[in-house]
């Protein structure tokens, strides 16, 4: 865990050598891959524990937040590359998103519970335990769902990108990884992965920090 966490800072100071709009854009693009992939393997992790009737969690989530976190770097270095420092929103068959990661991971979701609802279908039918086919049926949803979502977001996925802006315009919508829109123009974003700017005054030095963090939840209203 130590490496990983080390591999992050590393990862995360490299981006002070861009101006300060490109290390925003990268450092979004960072983080919130990084976290997605950090919850794809915890979920995987879960689902693993799933299908094999284990109650044994530490290393399975170990491991799967391990893995998702490399994961996450990895395609946080794709999205980086094929952007160049540019907005963009990638259009997948179910979502859209402003990182490759989410589809993935809402793909998931969805693999899980479209597998959950079949296994309760048929486990209703069929009289047996409603528990044991939830568990099996959202583990081996997820696993598909994983799949279809990786397939998802480097083959079927459109990618629409937008020159870095030179000025900065408020957003009309909440930003977040996941986001709701109400028709009177209020929005709410949930896990939204941002920058703090902070000032240092020491002696006489005065300092600009930018330092990553992750906003729970954001509300916005637009009259």
């Amino acid at each position: 865990m130590k490496k990983i966490i080390l591999g992050l800072l590393i990862v995360f100071g490299c981006t002070s050598i861009f101006s300060n709009d490109l290390k925003a854009q990268t450092i979004n693009i960072l983080a919130g891959n990084t976290l997605n992939g950090a919850m794809q393997g915890v979920i995987l992790g879960g689902a693993y524990m799933g299908l094999n009737n284990s109650t044994e969690y530490k290393t399975p989530m170990r491991i799967g937040l391990g893995l998702g976190t490399l994961y996450g770097i990895g395609v946080a270095g794709y999205d980086l590359v094929n952007s160049k420092g540019s907005e963009f929103v990638v259009s997948g068959l179910f979502n859209d998103g402003a990182n490759s990661s989410i589809i993935v991971l809402l793909d998931t979701f969805y693999g899980a519970a479209t597998g959950s609802v079949i296994t309760l279908a048929v486990m209703m039918v069929a009289n047996e335990p409603i528990l044991d086919g939830l568990q099996y049926g959202a583990s081996i949803g997820a696993y598909i769902g994983f799949g279809f979502g990786v397939f998802d977001t480097f083959v079927l996925a459109k990618r629409t990108y937008e020159p870095s802006p030179i000025s900065f315009a408020p957003a009309q919508e909440a930003s977040g990884l996941i986001g709701m829109k109400m028709d009177n123009g209020t929005s709410l974003g949930f896990v939204n992965p941002t920058l703090i700017q902070t000032l240092d005054v020491s002696a006489n030095t005065l300092t600009q920090n930018l330092n990553p963090a992750v906003e729970l939840v954001n509300f916005r209203v637009n009259f």
